[in-house]
């Protein structure tokens, strides 16, 4: 039998190899090819009650933004699909922070979950926990009521965000706790579909202090999207104005 580390090497190149092969007969995104990015800003109130141990969660900031909106499959027009919403804060030093979000239920059992749905105004979670010391934590993007409405396709999302200034609010929460509003990301002026194609998230390495993704679904994530980006030319970034999604 060879060692677990040989067994896990030999798994990440496997799957970076299957990744990059359908990402060049797909000759696109693997995952949520069609989508939508904006200009956009983060407002950090700070993480109400006790503090997640993470800064850039717990302290009060505002932070330039990236925001792409896109479906996974993706289906026909407003045809219920996994959504998911990537954040990209960019940080003054060091690596910015992706947040990637799917469409999922708000409840304690259907936070990991993905679920179609028609709308993009909704709960989108990380799906997979996120450590943070010993705690186990979950991050969401949620519907804002006073937020005008995102619609139910991609040329909706891009109307809204032409018309006003959607916004969707940023929550933490445990495995079971109830969601912690500690933000929001606001959408500005649409982004140009060469710079949509260029952009690139990377939800395993580019988490803030603190931080950290852990378990098989962090693993996979890692390896999928490697091998998707080498197929498709992007380079993960560690800063700076433009990054790396699948």
């Amino acid at each position: 039998m060879p060692p677990a580390a040989t067994v896990t090497d030999r798994a990440a190149v496997a799957v970076d190899r299957a990744t990059a092969a359908l990402t060049r007969l797909r000759r696109a995104r693997l995952l949520h090819p069609a989508g939508r990015s904006f200009a956009g800003e983060v407002v950090v109130w700070g993480t109400p009650g006790p503090p997640t141990g993470v800064p850039l969660l717990d302290d009060p900031g505002r932070f330039r933004a990236t925001v792409r909106l896109s479906k996974g499959v993706p289906t026909p027009g407003g045809w219920p699909d996994v959504l998911g919403l990537a954040v990209r804060l960019h940080l003054d030093a060091g690596r910015p922070f992706d947040l990637l979000v799917s469409s999922s239920g708000a409840a304690p059992l259907l936070r990991n979950l993905p679920l179609p749905r028609r709308r993009f105004a909704g709960t989108y979670s990380t799906i997979m926990p996120l450590r943070a010391g010993r705690r186990r934590l979950f991050l969401a993007a949620l519907a804002d009521p006073e937020s005008p409405d995102l619609g139910r396709s991609l040329a909706e999302v891009a109307a809204a965000a032409r018309a006003d200034a959607p916004r969707l609010v940023l929550a933490v929460a445990s495995a079971v706790g109830p969601w912690r509003p500690f933000g929001q990301v606001v959408l500005g002026a649409q982004l140009s579909a060469r710079e949509d194609a260029a952009l690139a998230f990377d939800p395993i390495g580019n988490l803030p202090p603190g931080l950290r993704a852990v378990g098989p679904i962090a693993w996979l994530r890692e390896h999928t999207y490697r091998g998707s980006r080498r197929a498709r030319g992007a380079v993960a970034q560690s800063g700076g104005s433009m990054g790396v999604t699948v």
